[in-house]
């Protein structure tokens, strides 16, 4: 369980709560903030019957509650969770996220971050960008951000990696972008940032890896083409999946047709994702994300 984001009076307080399934606990939780003065502005549950696994998302206005912010995770832990075993997370909605962006040359999804970011769209704050290469300094440059630039090869990666994560601790950041970043972070680095690396691909894979997916896609014809965005893993592309969607396509699209759609798509997708996890809208419970929207 984590208990995090204190300090000032939030305006509200919301609860991700995952454990087995039994009667009574949207009860339990109810009445925790019914007695405690608290207005339930958002509540979804949902039930893995399969595996008999229950998670909920619950928001709650705190402007008359009774319980001090910095001891609602103790109280709701000693009078609720202790009783179902449950795990869960407890965040403001005050608190305004540090995000840290990593890009590579690939321009369109680092743009579109920071255009959304620039009119408000999406409420976070991003300290730095870090980089293997040097191409889109200008552009945070232009937007105000400070730039780290890392030669990243493989005698050095592991050096590099240490580096990068002090300067992470140092920012206080507390979650990472991967906008098209073409390096594979190590098991290590991954684990420093469990389920808190967001990663946008194609949704070719497995069928068409590689440099050029859209080529290959379009030597086979294909029909659709889509986007998957998720939380990254020490399995390559093989994390819980956060937001995805396909497009139509046909045999009248060039190959440059297919990578415009494609990275529009990207840019969608990825913003989503992003979007769900500032709003404490994402679950992980094993490799499966259950998104509460």
């Amino acid at each position: 369980m984590e208990n995090n984001d204190t300090g000032v009076k939030p305006s509200s307080a919301i609860l991700l709560i995952h454990c087995s399934d039994s009667k009574g606990i949207i009860a339990s939780v109810s009445e925790f903030i019914f007695k405690n003065n608290g207005n339930i502005t958002n509540l979804d549950q949902h039930v893995d019957t399969s595996q008999g696994v229950f998670f909920m998302r619950i928001e709650w206005d705190l402007e008359n509650f009774i319980i001090p912010d910095d001891k609602i995770g103790e109280y709701f832990q000693v009078l609720i969770a202790s009783k179902y075993n449950m795990q869960w997370n407890l965040h403001f909605s005050h608190y305004v996220p540090k995000m840290a962006l990593f890009v590579s040359k690939l321009p369109h999804c680092f743009y579109d971050i920071l255009a959304r970011w620039q009119s408000n769209e999406i409420t976070v704050d991003i300290p730095l960008v870090i980089s293997n290469h040097k191409d889109m300094q200008p552009v945070a440059e232009q937007f105000g951000i400070p730039f780290y630039h890392f030669a990243v090869n493989g005698s050095s990666k592991k050096e590099i990696e240490e580096e990068q994560l002090a300067l992470l601790e140092e920012y206080d950041v507390d979650f990472i972008v991967l906008a098209r970043y073409m390096q594979i972070l190590s098991a290590d680095f991954v684990g420093h940032f469990r389920n808190k690396i967001i990663n946008i691909h194609h949704s070719f894979l497995p069928a068409f890896p590689g440099a050029k997916p859209y080529h290959s896609a379009f030597e086979r014809g294909v029909k659709v083409i889509g986007a998957t965005s998720h939380y990254v893993t020490a399995d390559l592309d093989g994390g819980p999946i956060i937001a995805q969607d396909v497009i139509q396509v046909s045999h009248a699209d060039s190959v440059h047709d297919l990578v415009r759609k494609g990275r529009d798509l990207e840019k969608v997708i990825l913003s989503r994702a992003i979007y769900h996890h500032l709003k404490r809208q994402t679950l992980v419970h094993q490799n499966r994300t259950i998104v509460f929207t």
